[in-house]
Protein backbone atom coordinates (compact mmCIF):
# COMPACT_ATOMS: atom_id res chain seq x y z
CA UNK A 1 0.00 0.00 0.00
CA UNK A 2 2.83 2.16 0.45
CA UNK A 3 4.48 2.23 -2.96
CA UNK A 4 1.06 2.32 -4.37
CA UNK A 5 1.16 6.01 -2.04
CA UNK A 6 4.23 6.94 -3.25
CA UNK A 7 4.62 9.42 -6.71
CA UNK A 8 7.29 7.44 -8.16
CA UNK A 9 5.96 6.76 -12.03
CA UNK A 10 6.17 9.25 -14.90
CA UNK A 11 3.02 11.49 -15.59
CA UNK A 12 0.61 9.84 -18.54
CA UNK A 13 -0.31 11.70 -21.33
CA UNK A 14 -3.61 12.66 -20.18
CA UNK A 15 -1.65 13.82 -16.72
CA UNK A 16 0.20 16.20 -19.10
CA UNK A 17 -2.94 17.14 -21.10
CA UNK A 18 -4.98 17.69 -17.96
CA UNK A 19 -2.22 19.86 -16.62
CA UNK A 20 -2.04 22.56 -19.47
CA UNK A 21 -5.28 22.59 -19.57
CA UNK A 22 -4.82 23.99 -15.88
CA UNK A 23 -2.54 26.82 -17.57
CA UNK A 24 0.01 24.57 -15.69
CA UNK A 25 3.00 24.27 -18.12
CA UNK A 26 6.60 24.21 -17.89
CA UNK A 27 7.43 27.98 -18.56
CA UNK A 28 11.10 29.33 -18.21
CA UNK A 29 11.10 33.02 -17.20
CA UNK A 30 14.93 33.41 -17.90
CA UNK A 31 14.68 31.84 -21.09
CA UNK A 32 12.09 33.80 -22.49
CA UNK A 33 13.88 36.40 -21.25
CA UNK A 34 17.01 35.42 -23.00
CA UNK A 35 14.96 35.47 -26.12
CA UNK A 36 13.54 38.81 -25.61
CA UNK A 37 16.83 40.00 -25.08
CA UNK A 38 18.57 38.57 -28.01
CA UNK A 39 15.43 39.86 -30.31
CA UNK A 40 15.38 43.31 -28.52
CA UNK A 41 19.26 44.07 -29.32
CA UNK A 42 18.81 42.86 -33.04
CA UNK A 43 15.65 44.84 -33.42
CA UNK A 44 17.54 48.08 -32.01
CA UNK A 45 20.61 47.57 -34.13
CA UNK A 46 17.68 47.07 -37.00
CA UNK A 47 15.75 49.82 -36.17
CA UNK A 48 18.47 52.47 -35.19
CA UNK A 49 18.41 54.40 -38.54
CA UNK A 50 15.09 54.56 -37.96
CA UNK A 51 15.18 55.92 -34.50
CA UNK A 52 18.56 57.99 -35.49
CA UNK A 53 15.93 59.79 -38.11
CA UNK A 54 13.20 60.91 -35.52
CA UNK A 55 15.45 61.76 -32.51
CA UNK A 56 17.21 64.04 -35.84
CA UNK A 57 13.74 65.06 -36.27
CA UNK A 58 13.09 66.23 -32.47
CA UNK A 59 16.10 67.55 -32.33
CA UNK A 60 15.85 69.90 -35.21
CA UNK A 61 11.97 70.73 -34.04
CA UNK A 62 13.18 72.05 -30.31
CA UNK A 63 15.92 74.04 -32.30
CA UNK A 64 12.97 75.59 -34.39
CA UNK A 65 11.28 76.61 -30.81
CA UNK A 66 14.40 79.20 -29.26
CA UNK A 67 13.08 82.37 -28.99
CA UNK A 68 9.64 81.55 -29.72
CA UNK A 69 7.16 82.85 -27.24
CA UNK A 70 5.00 79.97 -25.60
CA UNK A 71 1.72 79.33 -25.48
CA UNK A 72 -1.00 76.59 -24.75
CA UNK A 73 -1.54 76.17 -28.32
CA UNK A 74 2.44 75.82 -29.11
CA UNK A 75 2.96 73.23 -25.75
CA UNK A 76 0.22 71.23 -26.69
CA UNK A 77 1.77 71.06 -30.65
CA UNK A 78 5.42 70.19 -28.50
CA UNK A 79 3.17 68.09 -26.63
CA UNK A 80 2.06 66.39 -29.68
CA UNK A 81 5.20 66.24 -31.93
CA UNK A 82 6.79 64.58 -28.93
CA UNK A 83 4.75 61.83 -28.39
CA UNK A 84 4.19 61.22 -32.06
CA UNK A 85 7.86 60.84 -32.71
CA UNK A 86 8.38 58.72 -29.39
CA UNK A 87 5.65 56.42 -31.01
CA UNK A 88 6.94 55.73 -34.17
CA UNK A 89 10.54 55.04 -32.04
CA UNK A 90 9.50 52.82 -29.54
CA UNK A 91 6.38 50.88 -30.83
CA UNK A 92 7.66 49.29 -33.40
CA UNK A 93 10.66 47.75 -31.25
CA UNK A 94 7.37 47.54 -28.50
CA UNK A 95 6.05 45.51 -30.74
CA UNK A 96 8.94 42.83 -31.88
CA UNK A 97 9.55 42.39 -28.39
CA UNK A 98 6.17 41.15 -27.19
CA UNK A 99 6.29 38.86 -30.28
CA UNK A 100 9.55 37.60 -29.41
CA UNK A 101 8.10 36.85 -26.03
CA UNK A 102 5.35 34.67 -27.25
CA UNK A 103 7.32 32.90 -29.57
CA UNK A 104 9.55 32.22 -26.80
CA UNK A 105 6.72 30.97 -24.78
CA UNK A 106 5.54 28.88 -27.71
CA UNK A 107 8.78 27.25 -28.53
CA UNK A 108 8.88 25.96 -24.98
CA UNK A 109 5.31 24.53 -24.25
CA UNK A 110 3.21 24.96 -27.99
CA UNK A 111 -0.03 27.27 -27.34
CA UNK A 112 -1.93 27.26 -24.71
CA UNK A 113 -5.30 28.72 -24.00
CA UNK A 114 -7.08 28.81 -20.69
CA UNK A 115 -8.63 31.18 -18.60
CA UNK A 116 -8.55 28.61 -15.75
CA UNK A 117 -5.76 30.05 -13.55
CA UNK A 118 -8.04 33.99 -13.51
CA UNK A 119 -11.06 31.64 -11.92
CA UNK A 120 -11.51 33.35 -8.78
CA UNK A 121 -10.41 30.79 -6.00
CA UNK A 122 -11.02 31.24 -2.14
CA UNK A 123 -8.00 28.96 -1.68
CA UNK A 124 -5.84 31.87 -3.35
CA UNK A 125 -6.90 34.20 -0.98
CA UNK A 126 -6.23 31.93 2.22
CA UNK A 127 -3.23 33.44 4.57
CA UNK A 128 -2.18 30.32 5.32
CA UNK A 129 -1.69 28.42 2.39
CA UNK A 130 -0.26 31.63 1.10
CA UNK A 131 2.16 31.86 4.23
CA UNK A 132 3.05 27.96 3.15
CA UNK A 133 3.45 28.62 -0.67
CA UNK A 134 5.90 31.73 0.39
CA UNK A 135 8.47 29.58 2.65
CA UNK A 136 7.98 26.36 0.39
CA UNK A 137 10.75 24.19 -1.04
CA UNK A 138 10.19 25.49 -4.57
CA UNK A 139 10.35 29.35 -3.52
CA UNK A 140 13.52 28.40 -1.41
CA UNK A 141 14.92 27.48 -4.86
CA UNK A 142 13.82 29.98 -7.13
CA UNK A 143 15.49 32.33 -4.36
CA UNK A 144 18.77 30.31 -4.76
CA UNK A 145 18.91 30.44 -8.45
CA UNK A 146 17.92 34.50 -8.43
CA UNK A 147 20.97 34.91 -6.37
CA UNK A 148 23.56 32.35 -7.98
CA UNK A 149 22.63 34.37 -11.15
CA UNK A 150 22.83 37.62 -9.80
CA UNK A 151 26.21 36.36 -8.43
CA UNK A 152 27.33 35.09 -11.55
CA UNK A 153 26.39 37.94 -14.02
CA UNK A 154 28.24 40.80 -11.50
CA UNK A 155 31.43 38.64 -10.94
CA UNK A 156 31.41 38.22 -14.66
CA UNK A 157 31.06 41.74 -15.78
CA UNK A 158 33.27 43.14 -13.16
CA UNK A 159 36.12 40.74 -13.94
CA UNK A 160 36.02 42.34 -17.69
CA UNK A 161 35.04 46.27 -16.50
CA UNK A 162 37.96 45.89 -14.43
CA UNK A 163 40.49 44.82 -17.57
CA UNK A 164 39.06 47.49 -19.28
CA UNK A 165 39.52 49.80 -16.81
CA UNK A 166 43.43 48.59 -16.61
CA UNK A 167 43.33 49.69 -20.23
CA UNK A 168 42.20 53.46 -19.64
CA UNK A 169 45.95 54.82 -18.71
CA UNK A 170 46.96 53.86 -22.15
CA UNK A 171 43.71 55.23 -24.02
CA UNK A 172 43.74 58.73 -22.23
CA UNK A 173 46.84 59.13 -24.88
CA UNK A 174 44.38 57.76 -27.58
CA UNK A 175 42.74 60.46 -30.31
CA UNK A 176 39.42 60.93 -29.37
CA UNK A 177 38.17 58.96 -32.56
CA UNK A 178 40.34 56.11 -31.25
CA UNK A 179 38.67 56.57 -27.84
CA UNK A 180 35.34 56.30 -29.47
CA UNK A 181 36.44 53.14 -31.36
CA UNK A 182 37.97 51.39 -28.26
CA UNK A 183 34.68 52.34 -26.73
CA UNK A 184 32.58 50.48 -29.21
CA UNK A 185 34.59 47.33 -29.28
CA UNK A 186 34.43 47.09 -25.45
CA UNK A 187 31.43 47.21 -25.57
CA UNK A 188 30.51 44.77 -27.92
CA UNK A 189 33.09 42.62 -26.31
CA UNK A 190 30.93 42.77 -22.80
CA UNK A 191 27.44 42.35 -24.73
CA UNK A 192 28.49 39.26 -25.96
CA UNK A 193 29.84 38.14 -23.09
CA UNK A 194 27.04 38.60 -20.95
CA UNK A 195 24.57 37.19 -23.82
CA UNK A 196 26.47 34.04 -23.81
CA UNK A 197 26.25 34.23 -19.81
CA UNK A 198 22.26 34.53 -19.86
CA UNK A 199 22.32 31.84 -22.58
CA UNK A 200 24.09 29.28 -20.21
CA UNK A 201 21.77 30.59 -17.40
CA UNK A 202 18.61 30.20 -19.48
CA UNK A 203 19.25 26.71 -20.51
CA UNK A 204 20.62 25.54 -16.94
CA UNK A 205 17.03 27.23 -15.81
CA UNK A 206 14.56 25.56 -18.49
CA UNK A 207 16.41 22.17 -17.83
CA UNK A 208 15.76 22.97 -13.84
CA UNK A 209 12.31 23.83 -14.71
CA UNK A 210 11.47 21.04 -17.12
CA UNK A 211 12.85 18.69 -14.49
CA UNK A 212 10.81 20.65 -11.37
CA UNK A 213 7.40 20.02 -13.35
CA UNK A 214 7.81 16.56 -14.70
CA UNK A 215 8.64 15.68 -11.25
CA UNK A 216 5.37 17.40 -9.63
CA UNK A 217 3.45 15.32 -11.97
CA UNK A 218 4.63 12.21 -11.24
CA UNK A 219 1.97 9.76 -10.68
CA UNK A 220 1.40 6.88 -7.96
CA UNK A 221 0.47 3.14 -9.22
CA UNK A 222 -2.82 4.06 -7.71
CA UNK A 223 -3.74 7.02 -9.50
CA UNK A 224 -2.57 5.08 -13.00
CA UNK A 225 -5.14 2.58 -12.17
CA UNK A 226 -7.79 4.77 -11.66
CA UNK A 227 -7.17 6.84 -14.53
CA UNK A 228 -6.78 3.39 -16.23
CA UNK A 229 -10.23 2.90 -15.12
CA UNK A 230 -11.54 6.28 -16.03
CA UNK A 231 -10.40 6.27 -20.13
CA UNK A 232 -11.42 2.25 -20.47
CA UNK A 233 -14.54 2.44 -17.97
CA UNK A 234 -14.65 0.22 -14.89
CA UNK A 235 -14.49 -3.52 -15.94
CA UNK A 236 -17.76 -4.11 -13.57
CA UNK A 237 -19.29 -1.32 -15.03
CA UNK A 238 -18.35 -2.38 -18.64
CA UNK A 239 -19.39 -5.90 -18.03
CA UNK A 240 -22.90 -4.77 -16.65
CA UNK A 241 -23.48 -2.55 -19.98
CA UNK A 242 -22.10 -5.72 -21.93
CA UNK A 243 -24.61 -7.90 -20.32
CA UNK A 244 -27.76 -5.60 -20.67
CA UNK A 245 -27.04 -5.28 -24.46
CA UNK A 246 -27.26 -8.98 -24.66
CA UNK A 247 -30.23 -9.17 -23.15
CA UNK A 248 -32.17 -6.59 -25.21
CA UNK A 249 -30.30 -8.43 -28.08
CA UNK A 250 -31.58 -11.29 -27.30
CA UNK A 251 -35.15 -9.75 -25.99
CA UNK A 252 -35.97 -8.26 -29.97
CA UNK A 253 -34.09 -12.04 -31.41
CA UNK A 254 -36.72 -13.86 -29.84
CA UNK A 255 -39.41 -10.79 -30.68
CA UNK A 256 -38.23 -12.26 -34.77
CA UNK A 257 -39.34 -15.68 -33.67
CA UNK A 258 -42.92 -15.46 -34.68
CA UNK A 259 -42.12 -14.49 -38.25
CA UNK A 260 -39.65 -17.50 -38.75
CA UNK A 261 -40.63 -20.19 -41.30
CA UNK A 262 -38.76 -23.15 -39.74
CA UNK A 263 -36.54 -24.00 -37.11
CA UNK A 264 -33.36 -26.31 -37.63
CA UNK A 265 -32.49 -28.11 -34.41
CA UNK A 266 -29.67 -30.06 -33.24
CA UNK A 267 -32.23 -31.14 -31.67
CA UNK A 268 -31.37 -30.23 -27.85
CA UNK A 269 -28.17 -28.29 -28.15
CA UNK A 270 -28.56 -25.95 -31.09
CA UNK A 271 -31.96 -24.22 -32.80
CA UNK A 272 -31.39 -21.75 -35.37
CA UNK A 273 -34.71 -19.95 -37.07
CA UNK A 274 -34.69 -19.56 -40.81
CA UNK A 275 -37.00 -16.58 -42.18
CA UNK A 276 -37.46 -16.72 -45.93
CA UNK A 277 -39.52 -14.46 -48.01
CA UNK A 278 -39.37 -14.28 -51.69
CA UNK A 279 -40.78 -11.09 -52.46
CA UNK A 280 -38.88 -9.03 -50.34
CA UNK A 281 -35.47 -11.06 -49.97
CA UNK A 282 -33.02 -12.66 -52.52
CA UNK A 283 -32.19 -15.24 -49.83
CA UNK A 284 -32.90 -17.17 -46.58
CA UNK A 285 -31.79 -15.02 -43.70
CA UNK A 286 -31.74 -15.94 -39.89
CA UNK A 287 -33.72 -14.31 -37.63
CA UNK A 288 -32.61 -16.03 -34.32
CA UNK A 289 -30.04 -18.60 -33.17
CA UNK A 290 -29.02 -20.32 -29.91
CA UNK A 291 -27.50 -22.59 -28.01
CA UNK A 292 -28.98 -24.48 -24.64
CA UNK A 293 -30.82 -22.74 -22.92
CA UNK A 294 -31.44 -20.26 -25.36
CA UNK A 295 -32.70 -23.14 -28.19
CA UNK A 296 -35.28 -24.44 -25.62
CA UNK A 297 -36.28 -21.24 -26.05
CA UNK A 298 -36.50 -20.37 -29.48
CA UNK A 299 -38.31 -23.88 -29.91
CA UNK A 300 -40.85 -23.00 -27.20
CA UNK A 301 -41.76 -19.96 -29.06
CA UNK A 302 -41.93 -21.86 -32.27
CA UNK A 303 -44.19 -24.30 -30.84
CA UNK A 304 -46.43 -21.53 -29.11
CA UNK A 305 -46.83 -20.01 -32.90
CA UNK A 306 -47.23 -23.10 -34.46
CA UNK A 307 -43.62 -22.85 -35.93
CA UNK A 308 -42.61 -26.37 -37.39
CA UNK A 309 -39.43 -27.78 -35.76
CA UNK A 310 -37.03 -30.09 -38.33
CA UNK A 311 -34.13 -31.73 -37.08
CA UNK A 312 -31.13 -31.58 -39.19
CA UNK A 313 -28.13 -31.89 -36.74
CA UNK A 314 -25.68 -31.42 -39.37
CA UNK A 315 -27.46 -28.41 -40.78
CA UNK A 316 -27.70 -26.42 -37.11
CA UNK A 317 -24.74 -27.09 -36.13
CA UNK A 318 -22.96 -24.94 -39.20
CA UNK A 319 -25.70 -22.55 -39.57
CA UNK A 320 -25.50 -21.33 -35.91
CA UNK A 321 -21.37 -21.85 -36.42
CA UNK A 322 -20.95 -19.41 -40.48
CA UNK A 323 -24.52 -16.95 -39.58
CA UNK A 324 -24.57 -14.01 -36.79
CA UNK A 325 -27.90 -13.14 -37.05
CA UNK A 326 -30.00 -11.33 -39.64
CA UNK A 327 -26.65 -12.89 -42.08
CA UNK A 328 -28.56 -14.86 -45.10
CA UNK A 329 -27.35 -17.98 -45.02
CA UNK A 330 -23.98 -18.67 -47.01
CA UNK A 331 -24.50 -20.44 -50.89
CA UNK A 332 -22.72 -23.64 -49.86
CA UNK A 333 -26.00 -24.01 -47.46
CA UNK A 334 -28.45 -23.01 -50.30
CA UNK A 335 -29.57 -26.48 -51.19
CA UNK A 336 -29.52 -28.18 -47.66
CA UNK A 337 -31.69 -25.21 -46.62
CA UNK A 338 -34.18 -25.18 -49.41
CA UNK A 339 -34.53 -28.84 -48.56
CA UNK A 340 -36.10 -27.91 -45.01
CA UNK A 341 -38.05 -25.20 -47.03
CA UNK A 342 -39.49 -27.29 -49.35
CA UNK A 343 -40.08 -29.82 -47.30
CA UNK A 344 -42.04 -27.45 -44.43
CA UNK A 345 -44.02 -25.47 -47.43
CA UNK A 346 -45.57 -29.07 -48.60
CA UNK A 347 -46.25 -30.24 -44.81
CA UNK A 348 -48.09 -27.12 -44.88
CA UNK A 349 -49.83 -28.02 -47.92
CA UNK A 350 -50.71 -31.34 -46.74
CA UNK A 351 -52.13 -30.31 -43.28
Amino acid sequence: MADDAEKTEEPTPKKIEDARKEGNVPKSQDTSSFVTLVVAIGATFALFPLIKEHLYRLYYYYNSLIGVEFSKELIFDISLTTLKELVIMILPLASVVALSGMIAAFLQFGFVFTIKPLEPKLSKIDPIKGLGKLFSLKKLIEAVKIIVKVSVVFTIAFIFLLAFIKELPTVINFSMQEQLSWLEDKIIILVAVMLIVFFVLALIDLLIVRFQYFKELKMSKQEIKDEHKQMDGDPQVKARIKKIQMEMAQKRMMQNIPDADVIITNPTHYAVAIRYNKDKESAPRVVAKGVDQTAQKIKEIARENLIQIVENPPLARELYRLCELDDTIPENLYKAVAEVLAFVYQSKKGS
